[in-house]
């Protein structure tokens, strides 16, 4: 199971760094907009993505 999670969290970071990788100016201006977003809407976006991941690692489960 560890080695699971850091396969994951291996992935999540090769993901995380694609944007700043490849459109570097994008990417501080997209950041920029961010920090400027009301505290409420970072956090629905941060638990729309926790659902999403969720449902995903489901259907994955329930596929293998």
């Amino acid at each position: 199971m560890w080695l699971d999670l850091m396969r994951a969290a291996a992935l999540m970071l090769v993901l995380e760094g694609i944007l700043p990788f490849l459109a570097p100016a994008s990417s501080k201006e997209a950041y920029i907009r961010l920090a400027g977003l009301p505290d409420r809407w970072l956090r629905g976006a941060g638990l729309a993505a926790m659902l999403a991941g969720l449902v995903l690692l489901q259907w994955i489960h329930w596929a293998s």
